[in-house]
């Protein structure tokens, strides 16, 4: 009798010590100080439809609009589910901007303008090309609205920035405009 409880303390002894483990040659799925904190645009997913801030870096149309994007710390925020409309402005529409404006625009204090200049070309929603109809306004992120019209078959945002192009997203859908769209002064 007495072995048996003998091997019975024994088992339950390394049991004890298996469940445990000594912390030396175990990996711990807790994150330690080196794992580095990334949001939801660290996410790597090779298989799914790109998101709206994937297409735009996959562009070579849309640096300048990266560049701002990422300036004015959006990037975690627009690879998120969404769904979002994006009016996406090329480099030409920055250009067409006075001298200097995208550069002082990108300067850190100057993030509160950038940003609320971006969340002007965000929607919450999907808003597709034929879905845009002639004299609507659509609510964006910064609490201004835009206008859409149509003239000759071309769709514009605020009557200045033309529509190019229109692409879908995982989360939403990306038009590209040949201009930028700035809020209205309040």
């Amino acid at each position: 009798m007495k072995k048996i409880q003998f091997i019975c303390l024994v088992i339950l002894i390394l049991c004890i010590q298996a469940c445990s483990g000594s912390g030396n040659d175990s990996k711990s799925n807790e994150p330690t100080s080196e794992t580095p904190s990334v949001g939801q645009s660290g996410v790597i997913d090779d298989a799914s439809q790109k998101n709206v801030v994937q297409v735009a870096v996959g562009s070579k149309d849309h640096t300048t609009l990266v560049t701002a994007v990422k300036a004015g710390e959006l990037v975690d925020a627009l690879s998120n589910a969404g769904p979002f409309t994006v009016f996406a402005p090329t480099n030409e529409a920055f250009n067409k901007l006075p001298t200097g404006t995208v550069d002082n625009l990108l300067k850190p204090e100057s993030k509160e303008t950038l940003v609320d200049i971006l969340q002007y070309h965000v929607s919450v929603g999907v808003y597709k090309a034929e879905a845009l109809n002639d004299g609507a306004s659509i609510g964006q992120v910064n609490g201004g609205n835009i206008k859409i019209t149509k003239k000759n078959g071309a769709i514009y945002v605020n009557g200045t920035a033309k529509i190019i192009a229109s692409i879908p997203t995982a989360n939403g859908v990306v038009h590209v405009i040949d201009g930028v769209l700035l809020p209205p002064k309040n």
